[in-house]
Parts: structure tokens; C-alpha cells; sequence
């Protein structure tokens, strides 16, 4: 066994190997006496079945063994070559060659390490901020918005449907002059304008008067959920049964502020109005932190600190981009992709910058992370992915054993991690000293939100 080892940088290393047939072979036969001793093969007492015997039935299977074993041995010995230890290698060795000849094997490996990160002065890139002010409109506003949501329903008197006003109407959606499923309800209850069904749907009722039946014409967007519909265009028959508004109280009753702030004992308009100043504060920052500090920090340690990364991470991130942005290709480009190797390959390469820079900033948050004592644990990873899954009327244990099956529960660990660390790095009391609630808490909080649907006129 001929191998040579060369060191590319400090987290990459290339091996090249010559195993000769000889050792194939060899290896080949110590798999099958093993295999005869436990082998049970009709004809032949256990323990006693000749190697011819169990290499004639599985020399195929037990080749595939003994090169890998032999491949498992070059490994090995590169590492004392390298003197490397297996903790510092980072995930799976990349084949540049591997040919068979003659019944022996002709490799070329590369093997990746953890990248050595240093971060010394980091502190100096963190961004000025001041944390967000709640202004005195900003909390009227959105108690105006508070008393709207919960206000009732009630039939109005109006000649025709306006933007802004709840119409109760029917409605069925064909395709093709074929209805599709989940296109049709009966009394149901939409506010015009709201964007909840899709682009032109509500403008199209506007201007209905109750009892009066309309073709509304729409087209699908391209990038709608169900493939069958998406990019379609369509006509949804509808009939306006009622036209509806919100009777919007002027003031905040006792009755109302149960309603608004159910788990208080002693509610009032003051908590309410200090409640309602604390989201809107965390929701600032939440985004002051991820759409401008993160991305600005970010940027610039990534482009201050150099250090050597893993190539084979590298590929396996070129390769998760190029697979998300499949979807997103025109159909002659795919085409084009599946019968031209080079073409493939140039496409493919318009990911590299990309993923050279995510798989540098994981390293750099992994680092960042240990240096200031960020962790989470197992628990909490659980907990997480509980929390997630009561959210979207899943089986908690099952959704978990999803995750693990699929491999991904280190990612969503690595992501808690990030999102812990720049919570944690951009969380500042104001100067006021007033109550602020965590980032963390409004990201959660944020979660529990409903968010916009399309509802059944969507599908």
C-alpha cells in the first residue's frame, strides 16, 4: 500500500493511495472466514461452511467490505502522517479519484479539518445602537388596532361592497370551467383589502351589491403552494349575501380589558398601554437587531478575520443552495442543466462566493459562541422543537423523530445558538431604565401571531 500525504492549508489535507490486489484480496478473505464461522447456509452445519462456498454466493457484497476496510486503513495511517487526531477531522472525505484496476484501487482523498479561529478584538466590530423609543401615537395606534380586532361584527346599511367594509358571500373557483377542491364555501366572512385571498380577488368584489352575483376573474400567482392552481388563471363565482363593519368602541371598558389581557387580575388601561409599549419596543428591536446590526456586524468580522475553512463543508453548502434554488429555475433551464454537464457545473459555481462566506460566518458564530459562554442544551433544544410543533397542531415526539431522521437537529441547534448569541450581544437597556423585554422573548412571542393567510379561495 503506496500513500502520500500533502497538507493544502490548515483545515484541508489531500492523500493520495495505491492499494494493491493483494490487499483486497487478503482483506476479502478474513471477511469471509469471518462470515463462514456465523454464517447458516442449507447443506452445511453452522460454523462450518467452507469460504469458497460464501465467497461464490457473496463476493460481491464482501468486496464492497474489504475495500472499504482497506480504504478505513489509508485513513488511518494519513492521519498519523498528517498528525492529525479523528476529532479534529470535520465532516465526510471527499473522493478526487477512485479507480479500480486490476482488483486494486487507485484514490485520491481529501479530508477537511476544524478550522483554527481566532477572533482576538472581535469587540471592536460590534455596532453603536441605541435601543428603540415607543412613542406616545405608536401606543394609540396599535390599542386602536386592539380595539378593532376584537370588536364585533355588525350588519351595516350600504348600497355597495368598499374597500375597507366585511362582506359575507359565497363563492366556488373553477379552472378550466372545472371546480377544484377547496376553492368553494358559503357564508363566509372577508375583509376587502385585507390581501388575505389572492392578488385581485378582492378588488374584483368591490362594488357588489348585497344579493348580487359577480364572475370574478384571477390568475394564481407562479409561486403559489399547490402545483396544480399555481400560474392557473381562474374564475371564482361569487354572491354577496351581506355587507358588514366593526362597531369600534371609544373607550376601553372593564369587559374589554379582560378580554385583551385574560391571565391579568388587575388589568387597566395604564398596564394595557405599558404592555402594548413593551411589544412595540421589542419589535423594533428585533428588527433593528436582524435586519441592520447582525448583518452589519456580520459582514464585517467575516471580512476582518481570515482563517482556512473546510472545503468539503464548503461543497455540501454549494450544494444545499443549488438544490433550494432549483424550484426557482425556468423549465428550459432545467432541462438544460440535466443534459449538459457544464453547464450544470457553471451554475453551480455562481454559489460558491455565497457559501464560502456562510460556511466561514457558521465557524465564526461557533467561535463567538464559545468565547462568550453561549450554549444550548439538549433540553432546550427539545423544548423548541415541542413548542413548534403545539403551534402547528403536530405531534411533538413525532415532529422530533422527524427532525432526527432527517439529520437536522444539529442545524436547528446551531441556529438557536446564533439567534441566542446576537440577542444576547445586542441587548441593551435603554436609557430610561423602563421595563424592556427580551429580544428572545418577542421572537417567541412573534411566533404565537397569526399569520397572513390565503385562506380557501387561495387553494
Amino acid at each position: 500500500m503506496e500513500i502520500k500525504t500533502k497538507v493544502i492549508d490548515t483545515a484541508n489535507a489531500s492523500v493520495t493511495a495505491k492499494i494493491t490486489s493483494d490487499e483486497v484480496k487478503s482483506k476479502l478473505e478474513n471477511l469471509a472466514k469471518k462470515a463462514a464461522k456465523n454464517m447458516k447456509i442449507d447443506g452445511f452445519r453452522a460454523g462450518k461452511v467452507p469460504v469458497n462456498v460464501v465467497l461464490k454466493r457473496y463476493e460481491k457484497e464482501l468486496t464492497q467490505d474489504a475495500e472499504q476496510d482497506a480504504l478505513k486503513d489509508v485513513f488511518d495511517v494519513a492521519l498519523k502522517e498528517l498528525k492529525r487526531s479523528n476529532d479534529e477531522v470535520i465532516g465526510e472525505p471527499m473522493f478526487v479519484k477512485f479507480e479500480r484496476e486490476n482488483g486494486g484501487i487507485d484514490a485520491e482523498i481529501e479530508i477537511s479539518f476544524k478550522p483554527v479561529v481566532n477572533l482576538d478584538g472581535y469587540e471592536e466590530l460590534i455596532p453603536e445602537f441605541s435601543t428603540p423609543r415607543v412613542m406616545k401615537k405608536e401606543i394609540d395606534d396599535k390599542k386602536d388596532e386592539l380595539l378593532k380586532m376584537v370588536a364585533p361584527l355588525e350588519k351595516v346599511d350600504k348600497k355597495e361592497l368598499e374597500k375597507g367594509d366585511f362582506a359575507k358571500f359565497d363563492f366556488e373557483g373553477f379552472v378550466d370551467g372545472v371546480a377544484f377542491d377547496g376553492g368553494k364555501a358559503e357564508g363566509y366572512v372577508l375583509e376587502i383589502g385585507s390581501g388575505q385571498f389572492i392578488p385581485g380577488f378582492e378588488d374584483g368584489m368591490i362594488g357588489l351589491k348585497i344579493g348580487e352575483e359577480k364572475d370574478v376573474q384571477v390568475t394564481f400567482p407562479a409561486e403559489y403552494g399547490a402545483p396544480n392552481l399555481a400560474g392557473k388563471a381562474a374564475v371564482f363565482k361569487v354572491k354577496l349575501h351581506e355587507i358588514q363593519g366593526k362597531n369600534v368602541p371609544n373607550e376601553i371598558s372593564e369587559e374589554l380589558l379582560k378580554q385583551l389581557m385574560p391571565s391579568e387580575e388587575n388589568a387597566s388601561v395604564e398596564l394595557l398601554e405599558e404592555r402594548i409599549k413593551d411589544q412595540i419596543r421589542a419589535d423594533k428591536q428585533f428588527k433593528l437587531v436582524n435586519e441592520e446590526l447582525k448583518p452589519k456586524f456580520a459582514e464585517a468580522i467575516v471580512e476582518k478575520y481570515k482563517f482556512d475553512i473546510p472545503k468539503n463543508i464548503v461543497e455540501q453548502e454549494i450544494d444545499m443552495q443549488f438544490r433550494n434554488a432549483w424550484a426557482s429555475f425556468s423549465e428550459d433551464d432545467m432541462k438544460k442543466f440535466r443534459e449538459d454537464k457544464d453547464a450544470l457545473t457553471n451554475k453551480r459555481e455562481e454559489y460558491r462566493e455565497d457559501a464560502i462566506k456562510s460556511v466561514k460566518l457558521t465557524f465564526v458564530i461557533d467561535e463567538l459562541a464559545r468565547k462568550r459562554g453561549v450554549t444550548v442544551s439538549d433540553q432546550e433544544l427539545i423544548q423548541a422543537i415541542y413548542f413548534e410543533a403545539y403551534r402547528s397542531g403536530l405531534d411533538p415526539k413525532q415532529h422530533l423523530e422527524n427532525y432526527k431522521n432527517q439529520g437536522i437537529l444539529p442545524a436547528i441547534k446551531m441556529s438557536m445558538i446564533e439567534e441566542k448569541l446576537f440577542n444576547e450581544m445586542f441587548d441593551k437597556k435603554d436609557e430610561t431604565k423602563e421595563a424592556k423585554k427580551p429580544v428572545k422573548e418577542k421572537s417567541e412571542k412573534s411566533d404565537k401571531e397569526p399569520k397572513k393567510t390565503t385562506k380557501k379561495a387561495d387553494k
